[in-house]
């Protein structure tokens, strides 16, 4: 078990005297809590998703922009809000990004429409944009560079990993034993503690003293990402050479192309295109964004696979992944303890292959797939190389970057992870309907699942080929 330490949080005394010493485990409790929320929003829903079609009368592909929704706002608005953490204080965005997160879970809840929830899920997404940064910003704000910051961060990527590992299962209990509504209205309750614990326990700091945001930066990027993946999306009923496929995927191209004009001309940038000269920072976001675009869509297939093929009910669903929900947290976990022996590249290599061969594994499935062979130890295998790799990753990105911009390049990696993941989504899911190719059966589901698994793991045999290519090694960092 990770102990923490022993010290107190104190804010910058530049910018916020102290007036009290609060113990680390209040500031982890917290920070860990909100990152919790956050990460188990993007796939508490995946075990609902049926039944939110029957109710509302969704489409297939408004199901998928039920997890989409989300995900864009939430990879697009991430570096605004790390940003305004680091200038407006890192509680105070804390706070307002999680109230936001569950004013907008309560409107979801109550939605009696497909727009309706889907506005619902693109506010929370707002919400947790601002508020994720922070919760990594704060952990590093309050514990010393070291090993002790090191722990710090594995409890946090353990708690983030568990949040989304165990997303299945409290959707499928939620679901089954009360209805699909309350996969977001549980936040409304949880989330007013957490603030309450976040305005009593957590202390205002901050790195900057200037007002401006890159608004414009923000839109951009979230309005170039969301459009590229609807033109990816369009390319399963429409092809690739369809002008409903051509038209959204170079609109956003272009929109991504001006947010990197933007930033490159503007006096503060949301995103200063020179810390990606820092290789450490550069080649762990590329690595977590292509690691992203590989494992996010994993807990939608496994529910998926289950419930449409194996024919579980949401609640068997959700806890048929309670192992793999515990190996990506063991994974975490045990990733510092590794990583001053063979180095947090290493670390991270072992990591991704590890997920890779499960992915590879979990491709096998059949139809009358058993439990045991066809879910539990795959999902084990994937979710331990999952866990294994994400605190390298985390520590080796924030390690690079100045104290001035930690709130950023903790939006930074959430962003890459995020942004990957719904693009991976997106285009996953064209993989998956082009092997169906329009047919429900049960064998032809086994085998679009089953591709979009394959798929996966070379993926992210991808992002070992950018580690091995682009991080640097530890002495090199060591003379950086």
């Amino acid at each position: 078990m990770v102990q923490t330490p022993s010290t107190t949080y104190t804010p910058d005394p530049a910018t916020a005297p102290p007036k009290r010493s609060v113990p680390v485990w209040a500031v982890l409790l917290t920070a860990c809590a909100g990152q919790f929320l956050v990460v188990l929003d993007v796939s508490v829903v995946n075990t609902a998703l049926p039944s939110m079609r029957s109710d509302l009368g969704m489409s297939a592909i408004g199901l998928q922009w039920v997890v989409n929704a989300y995900s864009i706002a939430f990879a697009g608005f991430m570096l605004l809000g790390g940003r305004a953490g680091d200038l407006f204080g890192r509680k105070r965005m804390f706070l307002l990004g999680l109230g936001l997160f569950t004013a907008a879970s309560l409107g979801g809840g109550l939605a009696q429409a497909e727009w309706q929830l889907l506005a619902a899920r693109a506010v929370q997404g707002l919400g947790a944009a601002i508020l994720a940064p922070s919760t990594l910003t704060i952990l590093t704000s309050a514990v010393p560079e070291g090993p002790a910051r090191i722990r710090a961060i594995g409890v946090w990527s353990a708690v983030g990993a568990g949040g989304g590992a165990a997303g299945g299962l409290v959707g499928g209990v939620l679901t089954d034993l009360l209805s699909w509504r309350w996969v977001l209205l549980i936040n409304v309750p949880i989330g007013a503690l957490v603030i309450f614990a976040g305005a009593a326990w957590l202390t205002e700091s901050r790195a900057g003293q200037a007002r401006r945001l890159d608004v414009p930066g923000a839109v951009l990027v979230t309005a170039g990402l969301a459009t590229l993946a609807y033109g990816i999306v369009q390319t399963e009923e429409k092809g690739w050479t369809a002008a409903a496929t051509l038209v959204p995927l170079a609109a956003g191209l272009a929109l991504l192309a001006a947010f990197l004009v933007v930033e490159a001309r503007t006096k503060v940038p949301l995103m200063p295109l020179k810390l990606f000269r820092v290789r450490s920072v550069s080649a762990a976001n590329a690595a977590m964004f292509v690691c992203g675009g590989g494992m996010f869509a994993m807990w939608m297939f496994m529910t998926l696979y289950a419930q449409n093929v194996l024919g579980y009910s949401p609640l068997k669903a959700g806890l048929a992944l309670i192992p793999s929900s515990l190996t990506i947290v063991l994974g975490s976990m045990l990733a510092p303890r590794v990583m001053p022996v063979l180095g947090a590249k290493n670390v991270s290599i072992v990591g991704i292959v590890v997920a890779a061969a499960g992915f590879g594994w979990q491709s096998t499935m059949t139809v009358d797939g058993a439990y045991v062979t066809s879910i539990m130890l795959p999902g084990i295998v994937m979710m331990f190389g999952a866990g294994l790799a994400t605190t390298p990753l985390a520590s080796l990105a924030t390690s690079g970057a100045a104290p001035g911009d930690a709130g950023l390049v903790s939006g930074l990696i959430n962003t890459s992870r995020t942004m990957g993941g719904a693009l991976g989504l997106a285009v996953l899911s064209t993989v998956a309907a082009a092997r169906m190719d329009g047919s429900t059966s049960r064998q032809a589901l086994t085998e679009g699942y089953a591709m979009a698994f394959r798929t996966s793991g070379f993926i992210l045999l991808a992002g070992v080929v950018v580690l091995l290519l682009w991080m640097p090694g530890q002495r090199a960092a060591a003379q950086r």
